[in-house]
């Protein structure tokens, strides 16, 4: 439909932060957004310079915000351009193919003046305006930029109000168009929020730069649902939930095209499952996985610095308690020609340049390593590094990464060498023998540098790679190639040892998980696989890839679409069907036997002299009635795809999928001394004797290896992994290129809404929008929600229990379908049975752990009496033995201790003795020494005494000697009257002793008599007391039955004073014990403590007494008031004195 344009464009002003590649869509500015014009500006005239005034965008309003100018102005200049101006017209339709009205939310929509509605300009894009009037089938479109339209009114497509602008689901969107899904998303990913729902899709809109909405703050809250926008964490953190409680393995299917970020979002789902059920260390050597498998299959292509050249699957193992307990990667069709074919602008895999650029000089010495630009195999293109990202680093990431995954350093050391070995072989040159164009290798540096690494000789790698053993009339004959036969040969030696080596890598890293693996009850599956691919040249390798998305879009259409409406149409609810793009018809030209493309290529195979133009012409013959093929000149061939129509160059599709290794080459493997080309060799020849063993017959001639072709192991392949999926729940992720560039903030409308097209998003949202995307059945649902109602109600079959469960929550008719078998809930309705359900379970356990706890409580109290009665006993027992054993023991401890003082003072005694005798002979000694000048005394002494023994009366003494002897005389009477006074003081204190002790003995004779009086008198008022107690309770005793039983009055009157009587004993014996330790004391029966006085003590005993006596005599008179209360009571004011009456006339003290 045509458009007329009124008004020139202007250049819009555009903020810094909107991506250069915006710029081209000119009716869809970044800055501007759309407000309705108020009745009331109708009476008012805009200037006509205002038209042309730029606005200005203020940095905190919408990326589409601006201010529009006013409908006057704009008809104003609509009047004076009417004349002069040419006329644009802008297309009112799609350009895919894609039936509108099919999926558009707009067949109701009519044009009202002041109502947005995207129209399409003239470059494909859609631009948002304001209808100013409506005339017939006419309307007059505004544009933000200024410019005036007039469109076709049936064209215009309804735009949502302003308050949708960037909602997370795109379920929610009033109007569900293209142009509203492309605003939507875009007015996300200008705001760095590149994930949105489609339904149960999420969409993934690669950013091309780092955003923060990663890491451990975002995984915690998922996991604890506090944030809930759609997230990769969110899908993650579904799987794995609805694996717990389903019991069903789960997968998370990654796709889109080359460089919209499939790897990087499954790596990031693996973190989130990683950090999940991490605990026993496994989910890091998973997460170490990916830097290996990304330097040994990823590359660098024209679309993607970082393109998987492989499809693999991750499948992550849960135990019972939902902990990582192992891991399988299993890879897909390894683009194996990149190692020896590189387009000019790509690189071929990082590995071989991390190797070049990183490996330590001990390793480069030894594998003879070369810079990257000197091997033939990688210098075929001029790039060699990618912005950003440094190749030594990424080197020493991988061999961590193999520490990591348990490959030893000898199998490091292996591995580089045959990536070296790989790259020295493209430097392999011929010579020319013959004119015959035979050839035979040059022995320079590369070829002895290969036979070295794969542990071969030069001969042998000459003679394998420049002849050929033919086997011709049971006679074996050796046949020279030629330049090219021997390039080929040692190009697919090359090939051969590199998928071998990337095989043995992930049989190593399967094997270390499956070493540590335990029991596993469930998984969850990833699925990171090449996108859908279209070149300007599409080669065998496009034409497998492309294979395989149409068989994962078919598994998506048959879960989404297909299978979700065939259950609804099959369980009898009420459901208008929903049209959808089926790929049925292009799966059938790659499958249908004989006469598909795969089976026309393995047939075509199978012939030695077919040419990839006879392969052509035999597609063009059969399948050119197929309405998906289109036959082109020459060796092409065109697939109409789901994403669109790929035209095929033949060229090559024969040898690669042939793949054929030389049975020489093989032989030249097992016999080199190095373990992995011997174990390579092994492998194929394993491989070759199976799959001859299935053929039957031989393919090819005997002397090459019998192996499937490429096209039936991966059609083989991708059937097992498609019964994989289908045994799990799916979660797709669906990623966006926004642009082809690669630049972040760049949106290209075109590139997006293609994608959008080719995954069905529009079509997954208008059958979830409108489908019943969670369905359980009958008796699932009232397994699981049935405890809710009356055990009556649940006692019923599960239809009628499911039926009283949606009635007692009030779940509206609108928002469930009761099946045959099953409930089908519309999005969010089983949200809130699991809400109730688990606030119910919660009470319900909140009730049974307070009544366990109060149960517990209740056990433990009565164990702990018990333990402590049991304690009590023995405890006692243990003492009172204890106590017997330390009487024993104090008393044999007296018996030693006396036996060991007596023999200590004997001891003591005799050793002083002695001293004392040494002491006194040594004096004597001294003495004679001393009065040695006396021997004349002596001998006048002696002879004196003879004198006298003879009867003789005379004798004769000098005067000298007298006098000595008056000296000592008169010193020893001196002497005698000092010890004399000194006899007479000491009888003094004797004395003073003596009758200070009768004066303390007859002090404490007098006391214990007065104690005595005084324990004698209160006996005896105890005693009357009691006995009067006893004759008051005789008297009141009756013949009824009611008088047996004693009065409780005189009960606890009886108790009181059996009280007193009990502690008057207890004192007494106190005081007599204290009593007549001191008195022992006091006479030196027994030894006292040191520094004890006898005399104080006694004093302190006396005063403990009297206060005692007071107490008691206290006491003893509140007593006898209350009891004689309690009489008086008893016998109403009458009755017989009692017992304290008598007691008042004695006296007490």
């Amino acid at each position: 439909m045509a458009s007329a344009e009124i008004s020139k464009r202007r250049p819009v002003k555009t903020p810094a932060r909107a991506p250069r590649a915006l710029k081209q869509i000119r009716s869809l500015p970044n800055n501007f957004s759309y407000q309705n014009t108020d009745a009331t500006s109708s009476s008012s005239m805009a200037p006509l310079d205002d038209l042309e005034e730029e606005d200005d965008v203020n940095e905190g309003e919408s990326p589409y915000s601006s201010k529009s100018p006013s409908v006057e102005g704009r008809q104003l200049k609509l009047e004076e351009e009417k004349d002069g101006n040419e006329v644009e017209s802008a297309s009112s339709r799609f350009n895919s193919g894609v039936d509108q009205s099919k999926w558009s939310d707009h067949s109701s929509y009519g044009a009202k003046k002041n109502i947005q509605a995207w129209c399409k300009m003239q470059n494909g894009d859609w631009a948002l305006g304001k209808i100013l009037s409506t005339t017939g089938s006419e309307s007059i479109l505004s544009l933000p930029e200024g410019k005036v339209l007039k469109v076709s009114t049936e064209s215009l497509i309804p735009a949502n109000p302003e308050i949708l602008d960037g909602v997370d689901d795109l379920m929610q969107l009033s109007y569900l168009n293209e142009p509203s899904v492309l605003y939507n998303l875009q007015y996300r990913y200008n705001q760095d929020i590149i994930y949105t729902k489609a339904g149960p899709v999420l969409v993934a809109i690669n950013p091309f730069k780092k955003v923060r909405l990663y890491g451990n703050d975002f995984i915690e809250g998922y996991r604890r649902k506090t944030m809930d926008s759609p997230h990769v964490y969110a899908i993650a953190d579904a799987a794995i939930r609805e694996m717990k409680r389903d019991e069903v393995n789960q997968s998370i299917i990654v796709s889109g095209e080359s460089g919209a970020g499939k790897t990087e979002t499954a790596k990031i789902a693996m973190q989130y499952l990683a950090a999940l059920g991490g605990g026993s260390g496994i989910e890091y050597e998973i997460l170490q996985t990916n830097p290996i498998l990304e330097a040994f299959g990823n590359a660098k292509t024209f679309r993607n610095d970082n393109s998987s050249r492989f499809g693999k699957l991750i499948e992550i193992h849960f135990s019972a308690t939902g902990r990582i307990c192992g891991a399988t990667i299993q890879t897909f069709l390894l683009e194996k020609s990149r190692v020896v074919q590189c387009a000019n602008g790509e690189r071929s895999y990082h590995i071989f340049y991390q190797l070049c650029a990183g490996a330590p000089s001990s390793l480069r010495e030894k594998l003879n390593l070369r810079k990257a630009e000197e091997y033939k195999y990688l210098n075929q293109s001029t790039r060699y590094s990618i912005a950003g990202v440094d190749d030594s680093e990424m080197f020493f990431t991988v061999m961590e990464a193999m520490n990591v995954v348990h490959i030893s350093k000898e199998d490091q050391e292996n591995v580089f060498a045959m990536l070296a070995a790989v790259l020295w072989l493209g430097n392999i040159s011929f010579t020319v023998v013959d004119n015959e164009n035979h050839v035979k290798i040059v022995s320079d540096e590369a070829a002895n540098t290969v036979a070295r690494l794969l542990g071969s000789t030069f001969d042998n790698l000459n003679l394998a790679l420049s002849t050929r053993k033919m086997t011709v009339r049971n006679e074996k004959i050796l046949q020279k190639l030629t330049l090219d036969q021997a390039s080929d040969a040692r190009d697919a030696l090359a090939k051969s040892i590199y998928s071998n080596l990337f095989e043995s890598i992930i049989e190593q890293i399967n094997k270390s998980f499956n070493s540590v693996k335990r029991r596993s009850n469930r998984s969850i599956s990833i699925l990171d696989i090449y996108g859908f691919e279209s070149f300007i040249k599409n080669s065998f390798e496009q034409f497998c890839i492309n294979y395989a998305n149409e068989r994962l879009q078919q598994h998506f259409n048959r879960h989404l679409f297909k299978l979700e409406q065939e259950e609804y149409l099959e369980d009898g609810i009420d459901w208008k069907k929903v049209d959808f793009e089926d790929n049925t018809d292009c799966l059938g030209l790659f499958e249908k036997k004989p006469l598909g493309l795969l089976s026309l290529l393995d047939e075509e195979s199978t012939f030695p002299n077919a040419t990839d133009l006879t392969f052509a012409s035999k597609l063009k013959q059969h399948l050119g009635f197929n309405k998906c093929f289109r036959g082109e000149r020459g060796k092409a061939f065109g697939v109409s795809h789901y994403a669109g129509e790929v035209v095929y160059d033949t060229t090559g599709f024969l040898e690669k999928n042939r793949d054929l290794v030389h049975m020489d080459l093989i032989q030249f493997l097992r016999g080199c001394d190095a373990n992995l080309p011997k174990e390579f060799a092994f492998r194929m020849l394993a491989n070759s004797e199976e799959n001859s063993n299935g053929l039957g017959s031989v393919r090819l001639s005997g002397a090459d290896s019998h192996k499937l072709s490429v096209v039936t192991k991966f059609k083989g392949q991708l059937f097992q992994l498609m019964q994989r999926l289908e045994s799990t729940t799916p979660h797709f992720i669906r990623c966006i290129k926004p642009n082809k560039s690669q630049l972040p903030g760049c949106y290209e409308q075109n590139l997006v809404l293609s994608q959008l097209r080719c995954c069905g998003v529009l079509e997954v949202v208008r059958i979830s929008r409108s489908g019943y995307p969670t369905r359980m059945t009958h008796h699932k649902f009232a397994r699981r929600y049935g405890f809710l109602l009356l055990e009556s109600v649940a006692s019923q079959d599960p239809l009628s229990v499911s039926v009283a469960i949606l009635q007692q929550f009030n779940i509206l008719p609108d928002m469930y379908q009761v099946g045959y078998t099953k409930l089908f809930f519309r999005t969010g309705q089983i949200g809130l049975l699991e809400d109730t359900r688990n606030r119910t379970l919660h009470g319900i356990l909140r009730v049974q752990s307070c009544f366990r706890g109060y149960k517990a409580r209740v056990y433990a109290k009565e164990r702990m009496k018990a333990i402590l009665l049991i304690q009590s006993f023995i405890r006692g027992v243990n003492a009172r033995n204890e106590a017997s054993s330390l009487s024993k023991k104090e008393k044999a401890a007296g018996i030693i201790q006396r036996n060991y003082k007596n023999y200590a003072a004997r001891k003591n005694f005799i050793k002083m003795r002695a001293a004392s005798v040494v002491i006194q002979s040594g004096v004597r000694a001294y003495l004679v020494r001393k009065s040695s000048t006396e021997v004349p005394l002596l001998d006048l002494t002696k002879e004196i005494e003879n004198k006298m023994s003879t009867g003789s009366d005379e004798i004769l003494v000098k005067a000298s000697f007298l006098l000595e002897l008056q000296r000592r005389i008169l010193k020893a009477e001196s002497s005698l009257k000092d010890k004399e006074s000194q006899n007479e003081i000491l009888s003094q204190k004797l004395h003073q002793y003596d009758s200070r002790w009768t004066e303390y003995e007859s002090k404490m004779k007098s006391m214990e008599e007065m104690w005595q009086r005084q324990m004698r008198s209160l006996q005896s008022s105890l005693s009357s007391a009691k006995h009067s107690l006893q004759l008051d309770n005789s008297s009141s005793n009756r013949p009824s039955d009611a008088s047996e039983t004693l009065n409780p009055n005189n009960n606890s009157g009886m108790a009181v004073v059996g009280k007193l009587q009990e502690e008057f004993e207890e004192r007494r014996e106190v005081f007599g014990d204290d009593q007549r330790f001191l008195m022992e004391v006091k006479t030196g029966r027994v030894e006292a403590g040191l520094g004890m006085d006898p005399e104080r003590e006694l004093r302190r005993l006396k005063q403990s007494f009297e206060a005692w006596k007071k107490d008691y005599g206290m006491r003893l008179r509140e007593t006898k008031v209350v009891l004689n209360k309690i009489g008086s009571f008893e016998n109403n004011g009458g009755g017989k004195k009692k017992w304290w009456g008598r007691l008042n006339s004695s006296k007490f003290g």
